[in-house]
């Protein structure tokens, strides 16, 4: 079945499309969702994928959750209907951390998402694009979305979840929240709440975006004319890409020279300009700038102690064992953000892990090794 998408009169960009190759994509309709801070999806879809295979009695099922600009494609190759390669590869299949020989690996992308999911860019009910009128959605509202596929894949209780940044988020929610089904958990480069520093940035990103006239009030969906927010949305990424890699990393990779063949003080550029320039048009050919948008925002408004006083008694709460990991040079979401987690998360086992790398935030995506090495941690604990 087609993704409930954007439609064909959606300006160019990354969101996916009715019509377009399903790729390794399946789609799940899990009904209406009521919202944590108000108001009512009357009808959510999930784009899922799958490797491995459900056992008889379905106690093999791992949720693996994707980040800020992912999606469900965790491992196999870039294709038609699929703009990017997987982002956990060397960590899904025979023999790897995640056996697909012994577990069943589920990944969805995240409501609000544009890959196949619910989110800003898909028809609202009256058949026109949410756009504009997309609700304001938090990392409850995604799990308890994430829950209702559980139902609908008869699937009572996860072996594991593991994720990492906004994954790392919902991880957490799920082992505070929804404890009874999940058997143990990977939070990985992420934090309990938003701090000050992480929302002044985010915000900054988003209006980045909503101040680019291609916004068009967050409808540009709709029309057909729209050159869409895409300066926007570069710009924004060029802002949180300095925040996902460290700046170590980019001393020793750029330092303060000129791109090759280029005069930076003349009409050229910086090396470093022209990597931050090459992600973000990178983005803005893959993703939807409503999701960015949106998911920021969800970033931006995450406490995980909201209605269950406060952030010490909600972690405290949980007894699912679970593996807290940071990533040493990581400046989005710093160390001392997981070791609160560690201290105070009532399953959390040995202390903080600690990823090392040189890359900053993005570590948790580029050193599998090390990643797979925690996620084969976690799964021993799950039985």
């Amino acid at each position: 079945m087609p993704p409930s998408g954007s439609g064909a009169s959606a300006p160019a960009g990354g969101a996916s499309r009715e019509g377009d190759p399903p790729s390794g994509r399946r789609f799940a309709d899990v009904g209406p969702l009521a919202l944590e801070l108000g108001g009512k999806l009357p009808a959510v879809r999930l784009a899922y994928e799958t490797w491995g295979r459900l056992d008889p009695d379905r106690g093999n099922a791992v949720l693996v959750l994707h980040a800020l600009t992912g999606d469900a494609h965790v491992s196999g190759p870039a294709g038609p209907g699929q703009p990017t390669a997987g982002w956990w590869d060397a960590l899904v299949g025979p023999g790897r951390a995640l056996d697909t020989g012994r577990w069943y690996v589920v990944t969805a992308n995240v409501l609000g998402g544009c890959q196949g999911s619910t989110g800003p860019a898909s028809a609202a009910p009256d058949g026109r694009p949410w756009g504009s009128r997309w609700p304001r959605t938090t990392v409850g509202d995604q799990v308890r979305a994430e829950v209702l596929l559980s139902d609908l894949l008869g699937i009572e209780r996860w072996a594991a979840v593991l994720g990492g940044s906004i994954g790392g988020m919902r991880a957490l929610e799920w082992v505070v929240g929804q404890p009874e089904r999940v058997r143990a958990a990977l939070v990985l480069a992420t934090s309990a709440r938003a701090c000050a520093d992480k929302i002044a940035t985010q915000i900054t990103q988003n209006l980045a975006v909503t101040g680019d006239p291609g916004w068009c009030g967050g409808d540009y969906h709709s029309r057909p004319h729209a050159a869409g927010p895409h300066a926007g949305l570069g710009l924004a990424r060029r802002i949180a890409h300095l925040t996902y890699r460290s700046g170590g990393e980019l001393e020793a990779r750029f330092g303060a020279q000129p791109q090759p063949g280029e005069d930076a003080l003349g009409a050229g550029r910086y090396a470093v300009q022209s990597y931050l320039d090459h992600h973000a048009a990178k983005l803005v050919a893959r993703f939807d700038a409503g999701s960015c948008v949106a998911l920021t925002d969800t970033m931006t408004t995450r406490d995980v102690g909201r209605g269950r006083a406060g952030v010490a008694a909600s972690l405290a709460s949980s007894r699912v064992p679970a593996v807290v990991a940071g990533v040493d040079s990581d400046r989005f979401y710093p160390r001392h953000q997981q070791e609160q987690i560690s201290r105070q998360l009532g399953g959390a086992l040995g202390g903080l892990r600690t990823v090392l790398s040189p890359y900053g935030h993005d570590g948790f995506l580029l050193e599998q090794e090390q990643v797979g090495a925690l996620v084969r941690e976690v799964l021993a604990l799950s039985g």
